[in-house]
């Protein structure tokens, strides 16, 4: 895939901290991903909003249905037997 290389300023303390996680020649990919995984989350943002404009809010009824059928990812951890 192309690249384009491109300068753009970072706090200090996240370059650090990044540059520690991932080494100096790992920066760019783990930029590149996170600048990627926002675009996703964007979009998706986006598509929801237009969901809501077009039907509605899900009603609280539901909202609670699936709170309980499905459970946040911290709660999964303290269902499963050990």
């Amino acid at each position: 895939m192309p690249v384009e290389k491109v300068s753009v300023s970072l706090e200090q303390e996240v370059v650090t901290a990044t540059r520690e996680r991932v080494g100096g020649r790992g920066l760019s990919a783990y930029v590149n991903e996170a600048v990627r995984r926002q675009l996703r989350r964007d979009a998706l943002a986006e598509l929801l909003a237009e969901l809501r404009a077009e039907h509605g809010p899900v009603p609280d009824d539901q909202m609670e249905e699936v709170r309980r059928l499905w459970p946040a990812p911290g709660d999964v951890a303290k269902s499963v037997p050990a």
